[in-house]
């Protein structure tokens, strides 16, 4: 077993995992898995810099990141940076303090690379499951941009795309510098045709419709998740695997998108950070349920956080 640990830094949030890992059996054993929202992407689409109060929060978690990594002894470290820091034009600063912090350089990964660590670490314990058909279609919907992969055992396909739940938001839903509570039937309109434009442009790539099972990754697929359940709190167990139908995600968008900040907020899985962004990712999780004519999603709590992990084993 080799302990490893991975830090994933998107546009909303920032991620950690240390595991052991085992390359021979397959096996990745949890010892630490956390996240804190930061939102590095802050302004990012409307001015092309990281801001200097997303940088700090960003550096704080990191620095509470490091002293988890030293407690547990991790042999090695990888860090990830996605969508916003591939964008901004002062990434240079971003990477400066995330070297001090953590002693490890951001890799700054493209978008197909950021596709491949996602289909990884999210079927690599799928194998066994003959109930799902493949090729699978693994879809990470981030803050700032949406990862299409397409693959049986490995990749045959991917395509990253720029209709992320933060960049939606931001582009779309904000009115005078605040998120419009409830959007306006021609805002949710225009985010739609943005969010199909860019599914055209995934489909010149990505054999979408080929994929026999959809695999949905990250907050805006795992909330709407705990949300169709239910759940009295986020609980991992019960949505890592879990099922949701389209009709059920359809429902659940349609409500998001006409609810105020205290409705979504008062749902007790609800993260804080995503109350204001969780209406614009359903509604790209449910655009891609309709362009494929997927009946389900199946949702995985295991995701490009795993992928680097097993990048470092």
């Amino acid at each position: 077993m080799t302990r490893v640990a991975a830090v994933d830094c998107g546009t909303n949030s920032i991620r950690l995992l240390v595991a052991d890992a085992d390359p021979a059996t397959g096996e990745l054993v949890d010892l630490d898995r956390r996240m804190t929202i930061v939102r590095l992407g802050q302004g990012v689409d409307r001015t092309g810099r990281l801001a200097p109060e997303a940088l700090q929060r960003t550096f704080a978690a990191c620095r509470e990141y490091a002293g988890i990594i030293k407690e547990h002894g991790a042999q090695r470290l990888r860090f990830v940076a996605t969508s916003a820091s591939r964008d901004a034009e002062n990434r240079d600063e971003f990477v400066r303090g995330v070297l001090d912090i953590l002693g490890v350089e951001p890799e700054v990964i493209s978008g197909d690379q950021e596709a491949e660590f996602s289909f990884t670490g999210a079927t690599k314990e799928l194998a066994g499951r003959d109930h799902l058909a493949k090729p699978y279609l693994v879809v990470d919907i981030g803050g700032g941009s949406t990862e299409f992969v397409v693959g049986d055992d490995h990749v045959r396909a991917a395509r990253s795309v720029d209709i992320g739940c933060v960049r939606m938001t931001e582009r779309h839903l904000i009115r005078d510098g605040a998120v419009t509570d409830p959007p306006s039937e021609e805002q949710i309109a225009a985010m739609r045709a943005d969010i199909d434009a860019a599914l055209d442009l995934a489909g010149e790539t990505v054999p979408l419709r080929e994929a026999r099972t959809l695999v949905g990754l990250a907050g805006s697929v795992t909330t709407v998740s705990a949300i169709a359940q239910e759940l009295p709190e986020y609980d991992s167990a019960a949505i890592h695997h879990s099922r949701v139908s389209r009709e059920k995600v359809r429902e659940i968008t349609d409500w998001l998108l006409r609810s105020t900040h205290a409705e979504r907020a008062a749902v007790p899985s609800m993260h804080p950070g995503r109350v204001d962004v969780i209406g614009a990712g359903a509604l790209v999780l449910l655009s891609i349920m309709e362009r494929i004519g997927a009946e389900e999603v199946v949702v995985s709590e295991h995701d490009i956080l795993d992928g680097i992990a097993w990048s470092v084993a």
